[in-house]
């Protein structure tokens, strides 16, 4: 009886042991880095809490469930995000990120997701009703450093004083305090800037560029990822997640973007 004691449980030692062999090793998910600045509401941003949120932390998130990845938010300053890529502290770039040939000497982009175009915020007593306006001696033109407002006017509004900021909301007081005469970057933070501010600033929608594209970086030669976030973008796209991005951030500003004839963020085919 005693053999039959010490025998048993080896047996069924074995057995399990053979039984959990025959069964599929459950295998972890790769976790996926992903930077972005978040200092760029609705897009890219913090609750209440302190924790990321905004339409590129869903966008990333949607991924790592279509692609099966654990997906870890990085909050990375806007002139540090590309080297995170190259130094591989980072995966991916989900930030609002326009597709420029420079850009593109340094990482590779994703197919385009959204596009964008460029608008000013002008103080109200600056006389500025177009982007050439701006392009006179004594006009004083507030922008991001390294945004495509930057680019611009580095490139386009030469006679003017260029003032580059860190960061937007420091380009909005300028104007606001009339500092400067205008600040120039995308349509929907100078829409929602210009509500804020209404007392001291006006916005000029008139077009003077062709829609800019944005597109999600990975470090140079990633193929495989860059092949499953296209895919993935494809998908998102025909189920409609786009659509439901709109309307959980920014239903407000579609209808307002709707009335006056803009094209919108994720209207790719206009």
């Amino acid at each position: 009886m005693k053999t039959m004691k010490l025998i048993l449980p080896t047996v069924i030692a074995a057995i399990c042991l053979m039984t959990a062999c025959s069964q599929p090793v459950a295998k972890d998910k790769k976790t996926l880095t992903v930077a972005m600045e978040l200092a760029y509401p609705p897009f890219e941003t913090k609750d209440d809490s302190g924790n990321p949120t905004g339409i590129s932390v869903d966008l990333a998130k949607a991924f790592g469930e279509y692609a099966g990845y654990d997906i870890q938010i990085e909050n990375v300053s806007w002139d540090g995000l590309i080297p995170s890529l190259q130094t591989g502290k980072a995966d991916m770039v989900i930030s609002s990120m326009t597709i420029t040939e420079d850009r593109l000497q340094s990482v590779d982009f994703s197919d385009p997701y959204a596009n964008s175009c460029l608008a000013i915020l002008a103080n109200k007593d600056s006389g500025i009703e177009s982007a050439e306006d701006l392009n006179q001696p004594g006009k004083k033109i507030a922008v991001k450093t390294g945004s495509t407002g930057y680019l611009y006017a580095t490139e386009h509004l030469t006679n003017g004083e260029i003032i580059a900021l860190a960061d937007e909301s420091a380009c909005v007081t300028e104007v606001s305090q009339n500092k400067a005469d205008g600040f120039l970057y995308d349509q929907l933070t100078i829409y929602r800037n210009w509500k804020e501010h209404e007392d001291t600033t006006t916005a000029v929608f008139i077009p003077f560029q062709d829609p800019e594209q944005w597109g999600i970086a990975v470090k140079k030669g990633n193929t495989e990822l860059l092949e499953e976030l296209n895919a993935f973008l494809d998908e998102y796209q025909a189920q409609g997640g786009f659509d439901a991005l709109t309307e959980k951030y920014m239903s407000e500003e579609k209808a307002v973007f709707d009335q006056w004839g803009f094209t919108w963020f994720f209207d790719l085919e206009q």
